[in-house]
């Protein structure tokens, strides 16, 4: 995670120490020596329309993980023109005419991950702890009930500051996760953190990654 220009800055520190703040209100272990991470000014700034796209590729695959009948995946793919906005695994997941069960259930987690941009996009009111699965059908609605250009003119992108202090939250929920693998549970879902982490990684341009090759260090 970067610390800046030598300096590590003060919008950095203060956002850390909210985050643990509300970890400790929750009793969630943290690691205090875990750094910060970008500020508004490093942070990649993307478009609406960029975050909208992605979500629905995320929804649409995470449907097809979900068991959608392939006539209808073909349908989609073409109506919702998302061919040239999925990443080259999703695509391989969506002309696969019999994924494996272990690519369906990777591909199904997708919808946390599409719930966390439904958030930044301002479709979902807040996210909250990461300890039970996002509402799929929902989730699913605010797609299957626009066109696309619908779901991109219903989007407003939060701001980068709100979306960095999730990324920031999330990030040391993730911590936590890891940790509890062998100090026992926290009461966090691994899989919907693990999602939200990779989405909000993203959003924020975390190493300046694509999609499929998006890191969650902790």
């Amino acid at each position: 995670m970067s610390t800046g220009n030598g300096g590590i800055s003060a919008e950095a520190i203060d956002r850390k120490l909210r985050s643990e703040r509300i970890l400790q209100a929750e009793g969630v272990p943290f690691l205090a020596a875990l750094p910060v991470i970008e500020t508004t000014a490093e942070a990649l700034k993307r478009s609406k329309e960029e975050v909208a796209l992605r979500t629905l590729g995320l929804l649409f695959v995470a449907a097809k993980g979900e068991g959608l009948e392939e006539e209808l995946v073909e349908r989609l793919l073409e109506t919702y023109e998302l061919r040239p906005h999925l990443t080259p695994k999703e695509l391989a997941f969506v002309l696969d005419n019999s994924p494996s069960q272990h690519d369906r259930i990777q591909f199904t987690w997708r919808h946390e991950a599409a719930w966390t941009l439904l958030w930044a996009l301002g479709f979902v009111a807040q996210l909250g702890k990461p300890d039970q699965i996002c509402d799929v059908e929902f989730a699913a609605k605010t797609m299957a009930e626009r066109t696309i250009s619908e779901f991109i003119d219903d989007s407003e992108l939060r701001p980068i500051a709100d979306i960095l202090d999730q990324a920031d939250l999330i990030y040391r929920y993730h911590w936590a996760v890891r940790n509890a693998r062998t100090k026992g549970q926290q009461g966090l879902d691994p899989g919907v953190t693990e999602e939200r982490h990779h989405a909000l990684n993203w959003l924020i341009g975390y190493g300046e990654q694509m999609w499929d090759q998006v890191t969650t260090h902790t």
